[in-house]
């Protein structure tokens, strides 16, 4: 199949290249052979095996599915790591200013910075690094063990070897140490039966104790983003099938407040159950007890030594904190008992002359605390407060109680002396009881002043007439009349719009009355006025 580009050929010819071609697949005739010598798998499709025209391959051959072009500069050497060129003597223009090679700046120079560069003191010139490009093909880049020296992998055998010599050394140690404990006892009652148990203890599953001893024993490896499906990580503290989770314990929505992000419920969701039939009360459980409890003290510790002007950070440098932590617990000790020492110099120790009564023998006290049947408490032990990081019970200016212990009138104060300004200076009970004398003579004042003011005479309403230019001044209107002149003032003013409702005979009084003038002014229409078309 993997034939040349071949010229025209007769449709005998290709009726028998055909035949050639099924008898081989059928492995009736020999398989073809390309260049080198090397058989072509007659299965392999025509489109593959034929070879461009523009190659004029003059036998059957495969070479053109082969990558044929080789580029020679592509090289799988790698760096020379650490090698050195050329080291001078004092300093070159153009060189680094801090270690004074020629091959970086200051600015990318590894070397620790000195305090006086390589520049100005032309000593220890540091020498030239090896620089060396590589021109890598495509495999070649992606190769992740390109440069790798497998002259390393002898340091992970030592150590599996050093780990496997340590069980051992431990294993020898317990089987010896158990057949002295057997050697010691005088008790011999069922000597058979207790030299078979004593037997099949020794026996020790050198897996298990391998198994023990691991520190990530309880690891479970699970596979998660691979190209098979995911990346190997690492999964803890997997719960069984059966438990329950923590926030179905209790469904309520003013219940433990549950953390998804953290996993975590701090608080008890089920705080009215029996205790006894609990399995699970929260994570402050864990806070107070154990290694949490140390670190919480250790805490402390670094705030108050940061406050006294030590320099130490517990996230920045948390070794040094828990040494300086360490140091200051026996220092303490050290202190507290040169302390007793010296009381029993002084005074004698009198407990040592009697024996000491059973119960404080035993360490009975007072402290009731009350457990449950699987040891865990119930009551009795009290919850530690958190201290703050901050000052506290801070008097300042001769005052017996901090700013904000007192409140009036929507005003903070100092309870000791009961002023509201945060700067004045505590005057104790005098100034409370000046203070509340000046206030009770400043309200005997105020009553008195109110007392003393006269009540304003009453004064009468007059309505004035607005009508004409020359009003008399003891003119006076009545309300009635007034009220009454409205009225007629608006039927004299329908009747005007209605000719209709006019009678034959009227009687007309020319008789006009005050009242009558202030009722015609008020009905009055005038034509500057905006609110005309209103009325």
């Amino acid at each position: 199949m993997a034939t040349a580009s071949v010229a025209f050929k007769s449709r005998e010819d290709h009726r028998k290249q055909l035949e050639l071609e099924e008898a081989r697949k059928a492995g009736l005739a020999p398989a073809e052979v390309d260049e080198d010598g090397k058989e072509i798998n007659p299965h392999i499709p025509q489109y593959m095996s034929s070879a461009p025209w523009y190659l004029n391959a003059e036998r059957p051959s495969l070479k053109h599915q082969r990558k044929w072009k080789s580029d020679p500069n592509y090289t799988k050497s790698w760096y020379d790591r650490g090698a050195k060129t050329f080291q001078a003597d004092k300093f070159r223009k153009g060189a680094c200013e801090n270690c004074g090679a020629m091959t970086h700046n200051s600015k990318s120079c590894m070397e620790r910075p000195r305090k006086i560069g390589a520049k100005w003191t032309s000593k220890s010139i540091a020498p030239d690094e090896k620089i060396e490009t590589f021109e890598l093909d495509y495999d070649g880049k992606r190769d992740r063990w390109n440069g790798y020296d497998a002259a390393t992998y002898a340091q992970v055998i030592e150590r599996y070897e050093a780990r496997d010599d340590a069980r051992k050394k431990y294993l020898t140690e317990q089987q010896l140490k158990q057949l002295e404990e057997k050697n010691n006892k005088q008790n011999k009652e069922g000597g058979d039966s207790d030299e078979e148990d004593f037997e099949d203890a020794l026996k020790v599953d050198e897996a298990k104790v391998d198994e023990s001893k691991q520190m990530d024993f309880a690891k479970v490896e699970k596979r998660v983003r691979t190209t098979g499906g995911g990346s190997t990580g690492t999964v803890r503290n997997l719960r069984i099938r059966e438990d329950t989770a923590k926030y179905l314990l209790n469904l309520d929505v003013d219940s433990a407040y549950y953390d998804p992000k953290t996993r975590s419920m701090r608080e008890d969701p089920l705080p009215d159950m029996d205790p006894n039939e609990k399995f699970y009360i929260g994570d402050n459980q864990n806070r107070l007890s154990g290694q949490a409890l140390e670190f919480k003290q250790l805490n402390i510790h670094a705030w108050e030594a940061f406050d006294k002007g030590h320099d130490i950070h517990m996230q920045a440098a948390p070794s040094q904190a828990e040494l300086l932590h360490k140091n200051y617990k026996i220092n303490k000790e050290k202190l507290k008992g040169q302390t007793k020492e010296s009381i029993m110099e002084k005074y004698g120790n009198a407990a040592a002359e009697e024996a000491l009564p059973r119960e404080l023998l035993l360490g009975q006290s007072e402290r009731e605390i009350e457990y449950d049947r699987a040891g865990r408490i119930i009551k009795g032990q009290e919850v530690s407060l958190p201290r703050s990081k901050y000052e506290e019970d801070i008097f300042i200016n001769n005052h017996a109680c901090v700013w904000g212990s007192w409140w009036k009138d929507h005003q903070w104060g100092y309870k000791c002396c009961k002023q509201t300004i945060r700067n004045s200076y505590c005057t104790g009970s005098a100034g409370i009881e000046a203070a509340e004398a000046a206030a009770d003579l400043m309200r005997a004042n105020i009553a008195r002043k109110e007392a003393a003011e006269e009540t304003p005479a009453p004064l009468e309403e007059k309505r004035l007439a607005t009508w004409g230019t020359e009003v008399p001044d003891d003119l006076v209107l009545d309300e009635k009349k007034l009220t009454e002149a409205l009225k007629k003032e608006d039927q004299r003013r329908r009747e005007e719009k209605d000719e209709r409702k006019r009678k034959y005979n009227v009687k007309w009084n020319d008789e006009v009355t005050p009242e009558d003038m202030e009722a015609y002014r008020m009905k009055r229409i005038h034509h500057d006025d905006p609110m005309k078309d209103f009325l």
